[in-house]
């Protein structure tokens, strides 16, 4: 089994615009898609949601807001879990609530080193 890393990218500004019943429908439905996951032995790490602003650090410590909000698609958050191959893992993508938001998920296989 390998381990992978999932990079949930979407426009997060559209939870914004959901009554407070769709977005605790939503949650409920990542949950149990993380949680299907979980009950196949494929999740490694739920992970977290990520703030959507930070700090990008460039070559000679240039420091620079980021990302920038006028940026429709963002990173939202990250979970890690384990598969025997891409193939697979996508495979694990179906269902997934990030597609309600139009969002993509990146999967990376990650090398420990």
């Amino acid at each position: 089994m390998k381990d992978f890393l999932l990079i949930y990218r979407a426009d997060y500004s559209l939870l914004a615009t959901m009554a407070d019943d769709e977005r605790t429908a939503m949650t409920q439905r990542y949950m149990d898609w993380v949680g299907n996951m979980a009950a196949n032995d494929a999740l490694v790490e739920r992970g977290n949601r990520l703030a959507p602003t930070g700090r990008v650090v460039s070559k000679g410590d240039v420091v620079t807001n980021g990302p920038y909000t006028e940026v429709k698609e963002f990173i939202g958050g990250y979970s890690i879990i384990k598969a025997e191959s891409y193939e697979a893992a996508v495979a694990l993508m179906e269902g997934s609530p990030v597609f309600e938001l139009d969002g993509k998920i990146e999967i990376r296989e990650i090398n420990y080193i």
